[in-house]
């Protein structure tokens, strides 16, 4: 599942991200399942679609999008919660930032090129996924 988050740029921003990974969507197997991107709240499913469709007509026949609900005053009443209750797509990507906060060499990320910056992130979460793996 992918979550997109792009506060400043909105559908526009995350048009950009998708367009420029492409090559994901157009290398993955028929037979493999849709893969799910999660929006918050504020995003439009049905301009981003028209928009990819533009660039890949086939898009569509593998992901698919899922807006994450945001939890009502009366929703929280009758769930018998008050205050605080995490929304599901803003919650994952929080938790991923405080995974990332973990490695040391993150914390004061200066990096000159995005290319380094992603690098660094990924030997993160591969080192994350390796410690789960062996324990």
């Amino acid at each position: 599942m992918l979550v997109i988050k792009t506060y400043l740029s909105g559908n526009p921003g995350s048009i950009k991200m998708l367009i420029k990974n492409i090559d994901c969507f157009k290398s993955k197997p028929v037979n493999l399942p849709k893969i799910t991107i999660l929006l918050y709240n504020r995003y439009h499913p049905e301009h981003l679609t028209v928009e990819l469709e533009k660039i890949y007509p086939q898009i569509m026949t593998q992901i698919e999008f899922e807006l994450s609900k945001k939890t009502l005053k009366p929703e929280k009443e009758a769930l018998g919660k008050s205050g605080f209750v995490p929304v599901r797509a803003k919650w994952i990507i929080e938790r991923s930032n405080a995974w990332m906060e973990r490695c040391k060499i993150l914390v004061n990320n200066f990096e000159r090129t995005l290319v380094n910056a992603n690098a660094k992130i990924n030997v993160c979460f591969i080192r994350l996924m390796v410690k789960r793996l062996a324990a």
